[in-house]
């Protein structure tokens, strides 16, 4: 069994991605790892290279700014990344630059795609999230944020990225999936307020024109953690990977978790779902089997 792993990465320094430890998260699952390095206006190239593995090949690219309609530029750029895997891979293993995965995981993936392998009705495998808010005590709990997604696919060029690169699709199609015990950490909403007010204001760019941006994005120095409608504390353990990075962070926030602000069928939805442990009318890109 073989496996590549691939992302795509740009301005990484600039908007503070942990993208060396996202890619190292996962090496010791992957025999090798593409990574598609789009133009960036900092020093994202050097950073890549300090990772210092052989298993890592850094490709350079162009985004095409233009591609503004849902984003579909984060989309072109996957599907760039995935038709550099070569022929004899098995699995891809996707992570995005701010998407690490806990190294209490990794036996759990390998034996997945070992024993998956043979199985070729299997298109993926499904991962859940925890999706991290503000600071790294925190994680999202509403239905706002994705509870599952794709992260590993088969190595088939007529599987394609989707939309804004969340997941994929299959000539159209949804992938049939099977669910793992393993979970991905999404850290994109931890970051100084200043990093993430920067970051917010050029990503609404991959979706929509300046005219836009000046209606509908409130300007100011720093990023407003407290519109959420939703928090819980994070009692788990971080990736080993990331205790560093959590040490140096220099901001602090404080966020009141009991403070919900619903409309009355979201608040109803988010109880049955705390009760249950079920989310009622809930979006998958993806067929389990």
């Amino acid at each position: 069994m073989k496996v590549c792993g691939f992302t795509i990465v740009r301005n990484a320094v600039k908007y503070d991605y942990p993208v060396v430890q996202s890619i190292r998260s996962i090496l010791p699952v992957c025999d090798e790892f593409i990574v598609l390095a789009g133009n960036s206006d900092d020093t994202t190239l050097d950073l890549i290279r300090s990772i210092n593995s052989e298993k890592i090949r850094i490709i350079p690219s162009i985004w095409d700014d233009s591609l503004k309609e849902g984003g579909r530029v984060l989309a072109v750029e996957t599907n760039k990344a995935m038709d550099l895997i070569p022929a004899d891979i098995d699995w891809a293993f996707y992570l995005q630059a701010d998407e690490v995965v806990h190294e209490k995981y990794l036996d759990s993936i390998r034996s997945s795609m070992q024993r998956m392998l043979d199985d070729k009705n299997v298109e993926g495998l499904l991962f859940s999230y925890t999706h991290f808010y503000g600071t790294y005590h925190y994680i999202g709990d509403s239905r706002k944020w994705y509870r599952n997604e794709i992260r590993v696919i088969r190595n088939d060029k007529s599987i394609r990225s989707y939309r804004d690169a969340q997941g994929f699709r299959k000539n159209g199609e949804k992938l049939k999936v099977k669910p793992i015990d393993a979970s991905v950490y999404h850290y994109g909403w931890v970051k100084n307020p200043k990093t993430m007010q920067v970051k917010m204001q050029d990503f609404h760019r991959l979706w929509h024109d300046e005219e836009w941006i000046k209606q509908n994005f409130k300007s100011a120095e720093l990023f407003d953690y407290s519109e959420v409608d939703s928090l819980d504390l994070f009692t788990g353990t971080h990736p080993e990977i990331m205790k560093d990075r959590i040490m140096k962070a220099d901001w602090n926030i404080r966020l009141d978790i009991s403070d919900k602000k619903f409309r009355l069928k979201d608040r109803l939805l988010h109880r049955f779902e705390k009760i249950t442990g079920h989310r009622l009318f809930e979006y998958k890109n993806y067929r389990v089997i």
